[in-house]
């Protein structure tokens, strides 16, 4: 049975892809909903930020404030006070009273202020302080057009987030994602979208009539592998975001799929079973020159790079079960990385940025959950509660961990942080969805 259902997952690719116009859930946007979170989160000011210099009773286009703290709120690790429960809205140091901060108990304080500088152009202000000793810990002005408004505040809040945890944030990132949904007709209808972390701004990078799959981030965050059928049979696609050029580098005989981009960008690692049977293999992309990584009777699928990109993990049912095995990225004899009990099933793995941990799909009795195994001490945390979770997928910095499941009966996004006790959900507004893939870091404006 679970050779089946693996064997499903590689090979359900079976339908003729027509791009088309989407017009339901090709915008669908993820809606947020924190379903679990740690007590221990510390409190946080935040208000909202000031603004200046637009007509009388003008807005900022964007709720900066709102937005850094819903970031914030949604790590787990800080706790925002409510807008009505503020003392004052201060959005410049004179308007500050340190004093009326400290009885709310809060150790750090964020205002801020939004000018407008001429036609879509602003100046956002912000300072970070710590109210206890009156100080301020970071402050900047940021120029942004309103487009970049939402990224802006994304900005600030990790700008926060790494002054006050030191660690880098991951707010001003991106999720790709597939979403299933029917038109007006009634027709099923699917689409690869990109949003921003918070599932803000999607927008369809492919409409189709069937399934897509796999998508997978270049390590610049510029390019998009995924699984398309087009021409009666699946093949790969590379697709530029900021162009929409795409180029299909993998349709071959058979199976391509599951691609995976090397960590300098250079090469995909694929799922092909072009000789007869599901092996690894390595493309480079700019000489399109192939290598076999693995060579075994069973099915090989779903590979992932190390982080230095010296070796490979990739799903394997030669024990017997789906399993997962490391081998060089240059090919020769895989190991085991999995050892449980005689009905488990464990795949999709992916490491973590620092290459410390691999986070996987963990199935037992028919359960199917996301947990972690640290490649130090071998030790495997299971992070979820729920029956049908996959495609686990890190955020950049290693603090989440962003995966598909199953809720009310609909496919949905979720969150969980590394150490089990953040949880929260991201379900489409319109259709299903799933397939998720969190973005690299993007550079810093």
């Amino acid at each position: 049975m679970l050779r089946s259902k693996m064997n499903a997952a590689v090979l359900a690719l079976v339908c003729a892809l027509g791009i088309a116009a989407m017009p339901g859930p090709a915008r669908a946007v993820l809606t947020i909903r924190i379903t679990e979170s740690t007590e221990a989160a510390l409190p946080i000011a935040i208000v909202p930020f000031g603004f200046a210099g637009g007509a009388a009773g003008a807005r900022a286009p964007e709720n900066i404030g709102q937005i850094v703290a819903d970031d914030l709120a949604r790590t787990g690790r800080f706790d925002p006070i409510a807008f009505p429960d503020l003392p004052s809205r201060p959005s410049s140091v004179a308007d500050v009273n340190f004093g009326d901060w400290r009885i709310l108990g809060t150790a750090n304080l964020v205002i801020g202020r939004v000018e407008a500088r001429g036609p879509e152009q602003y100046a956002i202000t912000f300072r970070l302080f710590d109210v206890f000793r009156a100080t301020q810990l970071a402050g900047f002005e940021i120029v942004a057009t309103t487009r970049d408004l939402r990224r802006t505040a994304h900005q600030i809040s990790d700008i926060v987030y790494e002054t006050l945890t030191g660690e880098r944030g991951a707010f001003d990132t991106r999720v790709a994602y597939v979403t299933e949904g029917r038109d007006a007709n009634g027709e099923r209808r699917y689409a690869l979208q990109v949003a921003d972390s918070d599932g803000a701004n999607p927008f369809p990078v492919l409409d189709s009539v069937q399934p897509i799959l796999s998508p997978s981030w270049s390590p610049d965050g510029a390019r998009l592998a995924y699984v398309s059928y087009e021409a009666g049979r699946p093949q790969v696609y590379v697709q530029e975001l900021a162009t929409g050029r795409r180029d299909a580098v993998a349709a071959f005989p058979g199976t391509n799929g599951a691609p995976a981009f090397s960590p300098d960008g250079s090469r995909l690692a694929l799922t092909l079973s072009k000789d007869g049977n599901h092996e690894i293999y390595v493309l480079d992309l700019a000489g399109r020159r192939l290598r076999r990584i693995t060579d075994d009777p069973a099915i090989d699928t779903e590979p992932a790079w190390s982080p230095d990109g010296a070796s490979i993990v990739f799903t394997s049912d030669r024990g017997g079960k789906p399993q997962i095995y490391q081998v060089p990225a240059s090919g020769g004899e895989a190991r085991r990385m999995t050892f449980v009990a005689s009905d488990d099933y464990n795949a999709r793995a992916s490491f973590s940025p620092d290459g410390r941990r691999l986070a996987f799909v963990h199935g037992v009795g028919g359960r199917f959950r996301i947990a972690v195994l640290d490649l130090e001490t071998s030790a495997v945390n299971v992070l979820t509660d729920t029956r049908l979770d996959e495609s686990p997928s890190f955020a950049p910095n290693g603090t989440m961990i962003l995966y598909a499941t199953v809720s009310g009966g609909s496919s949905v996004l979720a969150a969980v942080s590394t150490d089990g006790r953040m949880r929260q959900q991201l379900a489409a507004t319109e259709g299903k969805a799933r397939e998720p893939a969190w973005s690299p870091f993007r550079s810093r404006r």
